[in-house]
């Protein structure tokens, strides 16, 4: 299995941006597609953004489609999740997760591996 530490969370007005980081240990972490997924008081934990292990193929909700970019460094064992124009509805925790194979997934019994999350806070 891969550890998952995230970064990068904090308090933002609407319409601003953040970055988020994950960072994986581990030498196989090519091996690994991931995902961001977000759960906000009182909701399931929801799908946000997938990426293949190469990075070549992406997958978004249609909630962030255009707003949230994923992308990753397998040379530094990081995925990042760009977040521009937030909405107070992007309030979250937000993970960062792992799962053995190629393929992007949108669902959480898909993932092995989870992080242990980040506060994003959006105020209007």
């Amino acid at each position: 299995q891969v550890q998952l530490v995230e970064s990068g969370g904090g308090l933002v007005q609407a319409g601003g941006s953040l970055r988020l980081s994950c960072a994986a240990s581990g030498r196989t972490f090519s091996s690994y597609a991931m995902g961001w997924f977000r759960q906000a008081p009182g909701k399931e934990r929801e799908f946000v953004a997938g990426i293949t292990w190469s990075g070549g193929r992406t997958y978004y909700a249609d909630s962030v489609k255009g707003r949230f970019t994923i992308s990753r460094d397998n040379a530094k064992n990081m995925v990042y999740l760009q977040m521009n124009s937030l909405k107070p509805e992007d309030t979250a925790v937000y993970y960062c997760a792992a799962r053995v194979g190629s393929n992007i997934a949108t669902m959480t019994p898909a993932f092995g591996s989870w992080g242990q999350g980040t506060q994003v806070t959006v105020s209007s």
